[in-house]
């Protein structure tokens, strides 16, 4: 998601007042780029964590080391963990975070094009989207980055339609 698509997410969070930052694993930073691309992207884009390394995700965002050895790296929980911890690492209000299989090969007993998003929000609530994705692997990192952002948006929109109404 790139241009006009990443310039109307960054248009929702400065109206709300608010910023976001990411946790990305398998995209290994399109989610940060597709964020980045758009003019004045400083004004509600805090920063993200490339946690490609599982370990990192324990280092750097704090996601629970008996989580990551009884799960594996890709799990829906996983993702909620990333995405509370990015959020709380940089003061950001949305932490969005990805974690899945691109390819070519399985991880942790899951097929290529499982992935897991979550987005945690200001007040802590917590949305997800579990996907099956197929393709290649760069096809399969594009879908992934597209689809988080698009989870992102969609909040945004509900949170402005909540405002106003």
């Amino acid at each position: 998601m790139r241009g006009s698509a990443a310039a109307h997410i960054l248009s929702l969070l400065v109206r709300q007042g608010a910023t976001v930052a990411v946790a990305e694993s398998l995209t290994g930073g399109l989610l940060g780029a597709g964020l980045t691309d758009p003019m004045g992207a400083s004004a509600a884009f805090r920063g993200g964590v490339i946690a490609y390394a599982t370990e990192l995700k324990t280092k750097l965002l704090g996601v629970p080391a008996d989580l990551l050895e009884r799960e594996g790296a890709v799990h829906p929980d996983v993702a909620v963990a990333m995405a509370k911890g990015v959020r709380d690492v940089t003061g950001a209000d949305y932490g969005l975070a990805v974690t899945g299989v691109a390819g070519p090969d399985m991880q942790d007993g899951k097929d290529v094009g499982t992935v897991y998003a979550a987005l945690c929000g200001p007040d802590g609530r917590v949305w997800h989207r579990n996907m099956v994705l197929s393709g290649s692997r760069e096809s399969i990192r594009e879908a992934t980055a597209q689809e988080a952002l698009e989870l992102l948006r969609g909040v945004l929109e509900a949170n402005l339609g909540e405002q106003s109404g």
